[in-house]
């Protein structure tokens, strides 16, 4: 699957190893807000080895970081750091991980734009991760609490994606069940018979991919996996 992520991300336009174009760039400030709390505001301490790709221009080898806080792809150029610019056009992968700028909506309509990483592919339907952070603020010590640090905990959230509409992918087999009802009986079958893990990226892309097939097998097969709903 990563090999054939790699491929497709390389295949949309000229490959360029060259000086990342200054149009791409926008000039940003290091946030220092939370330099004193237990975590980071990073997916990954350090600057990883990189591809950004223009579909205009061609693919650009650098270093890069995202932050978590910002929703941000970070470039450092000596003591000057800036970020890639966030355009549906421009993606980056970042040490494994493939990110795209997206303009998605919810099924209710509302706007959900950011970098989400790809992390499965179909000709019917897409899964992405996105990560986001919990801040829990520092508590000043009292006579009955002791002092208490800040913290910075990354949360990821899967979503399946068809046509431009996104919906949430839950972590437990409950609201799984409820969300994919159409197909209760057999994915709960499913579950228990492949000892399925929802946690578990893999697993949870083998779900996806078994309520796939059963949507497809039907004797009505529905034009949408987001059309889950019984009557």
């Amino acid at each position: 699957m990563k090999k054939f992520l790699l491929l497709l991300f390389l295949a949309t336009t000229p490959t360029l190893f060259a000086q990342l174009p200054r149009d791409l760039l926008t000039s940003t400030t290091r946030v220092s807000n939370f330099d004193d709390y237990n975590g980071s505001i990073y997916m990954k301490f350090s600057y990883k080895e990189s591809s950004v790709i223009d579909e205009k221009s061609g693919t650009y080898d650098i270093k890069l970081k995202y932050n978590v806080f910002s929703d941000a792809l970070e470039y450092k150029v000596d003591s000057d750091l800036f970020s890639i610019v966030k355009r549906p056009t421009v993606h980056a992968r970042i040490d494994g991980d493939y990110f795209y700028y997206c303009n998605f909506k919810t099924q209710r309509g509302l706007e959900r734009n950011g970098y989400f990483v790809l992390v499965e592919l179909n000709d019917k339907y897409r899964i992405y991760k996105k990560f986001t952070l919990k801040i829990t603020d520092p508590i000043d010590g009292t006579a009955t609490q002791l002092k208490q640090p800040g913290e910075l905990r990354m949360i990821t959230t899967y979503y399946i994606e068809e046509a431009g509409i996104i919906m949430e992918l839950p972590m437990n087999k409950k609201d799984m069940l409820a969300a994919f009802n159409d197909k209760e009986g057999e994915l709960k079958q499913y579950l228990k018979k492949e000892k399925i893990r929802l946690k578990k990226e893999e697993d949870l892309i083998r779900f996806v991919a078994r309520y796939n097939a059963l949507k497809s097998s039907g004797s009505e097969p529905s034009q949408s996996l987001l059309s889950n709903r019984r009557n």
